[in-house]
């Protein structure tokens, strides 16, 4: 189970997730390539991505070895296999699936299911989920973790959506294992101009960065 807490140990350390949309495979490339730029290192290549496969396949035998690359918007366990198979190294999904998690388990590979609720949450760990993703974020707010931390200690947990500049510090405050990153990533893109998104992922890392070593102290 190594490879599996290695990839677990990647993602904390990152702490930011880029949950990467593209129009097309070209779209989402070149999103994921910026976003790593800026300073974010792992991807979530998300199947809503036309040929999203081949975008993890591609990130993962031409990109830089320090990318974390994984899938998202993995509804069923066919596709995490598929995801697994070209590299994914974890896979995220808007619900929980038990077939899911039986698959990511068979390949020491982490789950990381999408839950709004305890009840959720319980059932996620208890199926092997080391880590949770709050879903959607901006409906719970960083208060939740704290909640679901009262009673249960040892979750980890991860918000995605409604993340922004302004309250990541809050999330991380919160105790977040990590945070993930979507179109407030590309809300600035112009056609062929995908700057912005290093420029706002750079953001996000020094705010991050600065507040994690205050932490530290």
């Amino acid at each position: 189970m190594l490879k599996k807490y290695k990839a677990l140990n990647e993602l904390h350390k990152g702490y930011a997730v880029a949950v990467i949309r593209g129009r097309n495979k070209e779209d989402a490339l070149e999103i994921a390539k910026h976003a790593f730029k800026g300073g974010i290192r792992s991807l979530e290549i998300t199947f809503t991505t036309p040929g999203a496969e081949k975008v993890i396949a591609e990130l993962k035998s031409s990109g830089d070895p320090s990318m974390i690359i994984g899938a998202g918007t993995v509804l069923d366990a066919i596709t995490a296999r598929i995801a697994i198979m070209n590299g994914a190294s974890f896979v995220v999904s808007p619900h929980f699936d038990k077939e899911i998690a039986l698959v990511c388990n068979r390949y020491a590979t982490p789950y990381i299911p999408g839950c709004g609720a305890v009840t959720e949450i319980v059932e996620a760990v208890t199926y092997g989920s080391d880590v949770v993703k709050l879903f959607p974020g901006s409906h719970l707010g960083p208060s939740f973790i704290k909640d679901v931390k009262g009673p249960i200690p040892y979750v980890e947990l991860m918000p995605s959506g409604g993340v922004s500049i302004d309250n990541v510090g809050q999330w991380i405050e919160k105790g977040a294992f990590a945070v993930g990153l979507g179109s407030v990533l590309t809300k600035d893109v112009k056609a062929g101009d995908y700057s912005s998104v290093e420029k706002i992922a750079r953001e996000f890392m020094n705010k991050i960065h600065f507040i994690l070593r205050r932490n530290e102290r």
